[in-house]
């Protein structure tokens, strides 16, 4: 989710095994991570995507000592679960579900979780996070192009949150966030602000909590993760809806990054978060470079990756990072090797940097 606007999005994940190795790799990030005192180390998959019928990349992601949180790429988005009004099909989700249930059933030994967090299903302390209820960018056009008054959106909103998290109440935690600020509000995308203003936070929110009391819900969002005009807008909208009591119990920060640009502030910025009372993580962290690769690049991504995981360590409410797996096999607009795994899912120097920061 690389564009600008609005949304309602995900996060959460935990496990614990004893050391296992998958594809020569002996250090596990999961169980690293939860040593060092954070809930988890996830990943992004999805049903019915191109790696998910690949062995090497079922074998990573299905190691939950490496992986104890995994985020649905797309199949929670509203034309997934929406795609005609009225017509709910949980599908992909529930295919997703029944992978972690398969693939994390023969954990040695597991831990009984005394939080809930924002859209997880635990499958023997694995959680999923449902990412997302609502995104400007996968709305299906019945929607988008729906030209609805503001009491029919409104009814439209509450209908399509209140069945996506009922529908996992009590197996998935399923909670809404939405990412709220963008350059420019593009019609032709988004209906929602345009029709109900930023009214629909509160509407997706509260719809949320009542379909779901137990769920935390998170605002997820990029171009956060460092002081800015975005960033302050966000930390305002936080202490908005907390003067107002609406439900809000993190923030989501995406961490789509390039080699060598990092913020300088990351962890004055999550600090800045939790000053206002909310969880925070680093929901769909990458940091690509433009190719092609450089043993020069490789080592300033190592030095990029263990400064953001660093950044969430150093911040006590920093419950986890989670890495967005689709950049593996794939490049974008000359740019990739984003991630701590090569096209052949072998480590690359990045995943020691990621190691170095957890211990």
């Amino acid at each position: 989710m690389m564009k600008l606007s609005t949304s309602l999005s995900s996060l959460l994940a935990i496990l614990s095994l004893g050391s296992v190795t998958v594809l020569g790799q002996s250090t596990n990030l999961n169980d690293v991570a939860k040593s060092a005192g954070k809930l988890y180390f996830g990943t992004e998959t999805d049903a019915g995507t191109p790696e998910m019928s690949d062995s090497q990349f079922v074998a990573l992601a299905s190691n939950s000592a490496m992986f104890g949180q995994i985020t649905p790429g797309n199949s929670f988005k509203w034309d997934s679960t929406e795609p005609s009004q009225g017509q709910f099909s949980f599908t992909l989700a529930d295919e997703l579900a029944a992978f972690a249930e398969k693939e994390w059933s023969n954990s040695s030994r597991y831990e009984r979780l005394l939080r809930h967090h924002f859209l997880h299903r635990i499958f023997n302390n694995v959680y999923i996070l449902g990412h997302n209820c609502v995104w400007y960018n996968q709305l299906p056009s019945w929607v988008s192009s729906g030209g609805f008054d503001s009491a029919t959106l409104t009814q439209i909103l509450q209908d399509h949150v209140t069945t996506v998290v009922s529908h996992f109440t009590g197996q998935i935690q399923l909670g809404c966030s939405q990412r709220t600020f963008q350059r420019r509000w593009n019609a032709a995308f988004i209906r929602l602000p345009d029709t109900l203003g930023q009214s629909y936070i509160d509407i997706a929110l509260q719809a949320a909590r009542a379909a779901d009391p137990n769920a935390k819900l998170y605002i997820n969002d990029y171009n956060i993760e460092g002081s800015g005009a975005k960033a302050s807008a966000m930390l305002s909208l936080v202490q908005d809806l907390k003067s107002r009591n609406i439900p809000l119990d993190g923030i989501g920060l995406q961490g789509h990054f390039i080699v060598g640009e990092l913020p300088s502030d990351l962890q004055s910025t999550l600090e800045a978060f939790t000053a206002l009372g909310v969880e925070v993580a680093y929901t769909e962290v990458d940091i690509r470079m433009t190719l092609p690769e450089t043993d020069a690049l490789l080592e300033q991504q190592q030095k990029d990756y263990q400064t953001v995981v660093a950044a969430c360590m150093a911040v006590e409410n920093c419950v986890g990072v989670t890495t967005w797996a689709s950049w593996i096999p794939t490049t974008f607009s000359g740019q990739g090797d984003a991630l701590p795994w090569d096209e052949n899912f072998q480590t690359k120097p990045a995943y020691d940097g990621i190691v170095a920061a957890l211990g």
